[in-house]
């Protein structure tokens, strides 16, 4: 029993002196706090002002200018990429149109070679043509056969002798002859030319390919046969005045 009283006297007693010792380390903590440390050689000084916090800088414009750099950043990255992608669009616009053009040239090209290899052929045809085309002298002879091959590509039947023939009778082989005496003369329209045609049947009966002039030579012949053989078969037929 007396222990326990002790106990409770020395705790009692204990918790004054601690109280007051408690008191005492808290003066000399804050004193110790504002206790300042100086180079070697320099006053110590002291000051019981309790220490302030740091002040930390917080500004609304700077996390705005932040915010703004990244926008104008992203804005700036997506305008090169639209004028990258406007240049490759240009690009190959270019070469679309680069491309067009040298195809229309080749066509224009190839064109220019056909049409020259076609007026080559043309060209050397017509030589051809001149080369084998056939040639008359320009007498009775040539005459009758230029005639005869008229003739034959009309399907109108006549041969060499019976021309000949009629044209000795009729003018003798002047091409020129007209005759100013008989009743065709009387009546206004004489015969001319080899086998004395009159213009009326001459005009009736003028063969394609020929002149129109009644005193040529073969276009009168053609025309006489012509007429001759839708009348009398053939020239050959005829051994009299028709």
């Amino acid at each position: 029993m007396p222990k326990n009283i002790f106990s409770r006297v020395q705790s009692r007693s204990l918790t004054r002196h601690h109280k007051i010792a408690m008191a005492g380390v808290a003066t000399l903590g804050a004193v110790a706090i504002g206790v300042s440390a100086v180079p070697s050689g320099a006053s110590t000084k002291t000051t019981t002002e309790a220490a302030q916090p740091a002040a930390v800088a917080f500004s609304t414009e700077q996390i705005k200018d932040v915010k703004a750099s990244v926008t104008d950043q992203m804005a700036g990255a997506s305008l090169k990429a639209e004028q990258i992608a406007a240049k490759k669009k240009a690009d190959a616009a270019a070469a679309a149109k680069k491309k067009a053009a040298a195809e229309a040239a080749k066509k224009k090209a190839e064109a220019a070679r056909k049409a020259k290899e076609a007026a080559s052929r043309a060209a050397k045809r017509a030589e051809v043509k001149k080369a084998t085309k056939k040639s008359y002298p320009n007498n009775l002879d040539g005459w009758i056969r230029e005639s005869l091959d008229i003739l034959k590509k009309h399907d109108i039947p006549a041969s060499y002798d019976g021309i000949h023939r009629n044209i000795m009778r009729e003018s003798s082989g002047n091409p020129k002859a007209i005759n100013n005496w008989d009743i065709n003369a009387i009546n206004g329209i004489p015969s001319k030319g080899l086998l004395q045609v009159i213009p009326p049947t001459f005009k009736a009966y003028h063969v394609p390919g020929t002149s129109w002039d009644i005193y040529n030579p073969v276009a009168n012949i053609t025309a006489a046969c012509n007429y001759a053989a839708d009348k009398y078969g053939s020239m050959d037929n005829v051994n009299s005045a028709y």
